[in-house]
């Protein structure tokens, strides 16, 4: 028997609304210290961006996210400042 290599990963280009989005999220890796912690948020934020999820604030309070040195509150708010940005 012989074992196949894996798929190759194909990676998003750098001026997509995902890869932007994904990489905000990760300027918070301090607040938000378990990656897929961050994963799922930015799935969520990417979600919201397209017009199918929800605010930040409610992303933030219903993500189940560890959070470390700021409250959500103050997550959320500079998430959706940040997302203005990209919009």
């Amino acid at each position: 028997m012989s074992t196949l290599a894996p798929p190759t990963t194909k990676l998003f280009p750098n001026d997509s609304l995902e890869k932007q989005v994904y990489n905000l999220v990760e300027e918070f890796k301090e607040n938000l210290p378990i990656v897929n912690d961050r994963y799922r948020l930015a799935y969520n934020l990417y979600k919201y961006l397209t017009g199918e999820g929800d605010s930040p604030e409610i992303s933030v309070k219903n993500a189940k996210l560890k959070i470390v040195g700021v409250s959500k509150k103050e997550l959320s708010q500079k998430l959706a400042e940040e997302l203005s940005k990209i919009k």
